[in-house]
């Protein structure tokens, strides 16, 4: 196990305690240089202290404020961030079962306190987990002034850091006014708060259940590039708005008015977060991935394919090409042409508008939009559509159809096998 430890009260405590339990623990520091030589100072105390007990103890330096201001975010989301992504990779690296934290039930109250005054539902006041994937919590059921106790029987020694006095944070404005009174007017709080984070725990339990059976229902279709879901449904139950904020909490959307907005807005309107993208298509909500790519022109949209090029690599997937003796076998992600009505270099490109072609199989051309309309394919399919061209001319519409002009016909005599290995979901309709 791997113990995440400061050198404050609470991590000592932790770790003399696993200790004296004979657990295989390691301990992991993190000195963000924020407080100069203090840093260093319990960085040395967290060195000793494993000495002292015999374990073995990882350290790291961070340039907090450097990444902060990258990234543009608080001290304290940029630290947290830091230290769990680290966390993370050295239970990874090292294949610990578990990673061990030290917050205690006062924690969990700041932590409540601060969720209720920012706006949160359910899930957001019923504390900090005990266990979530790999991460335990094993002190949260016990107050500071128990571990303070515990310490002081056994001799312990530990950090105060000097930070924790500034009322510069909101939690620590919390710790030092707003708890110490509501203490003083109910000496029961912490008990009292434990009793109603568990309620809430049951009441979370039964929620879940219901939106588990209403994802059933409102859920289309899902794959690994996109979730469709139906707006009919959510324009059956008495409050939309609270069974979107339920689905939809853990994709990063904050403008819940927006998103309420999509139910009744023209198809192709859209509502962002950091990580996702909800469209309005038809009778369809869809939720997508934003590529981090978006905005940028960094990935390439335009590839150019050589006639002895066997192999070519694409965001979709790998295009192989041979020539081959006869047709053996169809699929949405083979097509066989006659290779002599081809004229190299081809081109790999997105659709645009005003593209038209000779659906195989079809007399005459059509539009790509109408053909794209009478598959019924989402705004979202459309985005992902891409094509192999000849001098202009469509080959493949790739994955969906090919193109009359190039079909392997009686006369044909170097018949072209292209095929796509897919790397990611490309759509499946024809």
């Amino acid at each position: 196990m791997l113990i995440t430890i400061s050198g404050g009260l609470d991590s000592v405590v932790l770790t003399h305690l696993c200790s004296k339990l004979n657990l295989d623990i390691t301990l992991a520091h993190c000195n963000f240089k924020l407080r100069a030589n203090e840093s260093d100072v319990d960085e040395q105390f967290v060195v000793d202290l494993a000495e002292q007990l015999g374990l073995e103890v990882f350290i790291e330096h961070f340039d907090t404020k450097t990444f902060a201001e990258t990234e543009k975010l608080s001290i304290q989301m940029a630290a947290r961030e830091l230290r769990y992504n680290w966390f993370f990779e050295l239970a990874k690296s090292f294949n610990f079962d578990y990673i061990l934290t030290a917050h205690h039930a006062d924690d969990n109250l700041e932590t409540f306190l601060i969720n209720l005054t920012r706006g949160s539902g359910l899930t957001g006041l019923t504390g900090i987990p005990e266990i979530n994937d790999n991460i335990v919590r094993p002190l949260l059921p016990f107050s500071r002034t128990q571990l303070e106790d515990y310490a002081q029987q056994n001799d312990l020694q530990w950090r105060e850091d000097s930070s924790n006095a500034s009322d510069d944070y909101l939690r620590n404005k919390l710790r030092h006014h707003i708890i110490p009174q509501l203490k003083d007017m109910t000496p029961e709080l912490l008990s009292n708060f434990n009793t109603t984070i568990s309620n809430l725990k049951e009441t979370e339990t039964i929620v879940a259940e219901h939106l588990n059976e209403f994802l059933e229902h409102v859920i289309e279709a899902d794959n690994t590039t996109q979730v469709t879901f139906k707006i009919s449904e959510f324009n059956k139950v008495s409050n939309p708005k609270a069974y979107l904020f339920e689905v939809f909490k853990d994709y990063g959307f904050t403008e819940w008015n927006d998103v309420v907005n999509l139910l009744k807005a023209q198809s192709g309107k859209q509502v962002l977060s950091k990580s996702h993208r909800l469209l309005k298509d038809r009778d369809y909500l869809i939720l997508t991935n934003r590529c981090p790519s978006e905005g940028s022109t960094s990935e390439a949209s335009f590839f150019i394919i050589n006639e002895n090029d066997k192999v070519t690599k694409t965001p979709f997937g790998t295009l192989n090409f041979e020539v081959v003796k006869a047709i053996e076998e169809h699929s949405k992600t083979i097509i066989y042409i006659d290779k002599d009505q081809l004229q190299f270099p081809l081109q790999l490109r997105k659709w645009e508008k005003g593209d038209v072609f000779y659906p195989f199989g079809m007399q005459g051309k059509k539009k790509l939009s109408k053909y794209f309309k009478d598959e019924k394919l989402s705004l979202v399919d459309k985005e992902n559509v891409w094509l192999l061209t000849s001098e202009d001319k469509i080959v493949w519409v790739i994955a969906r159809r090919a193109d009359n002009r190039f079909k392997v016909t009686e006369n044909t005599t170097n018949i072209l096998k292209i095929q796509l290995t897919v790397t990611s979901s490309v759509a499946e309709k024809s």
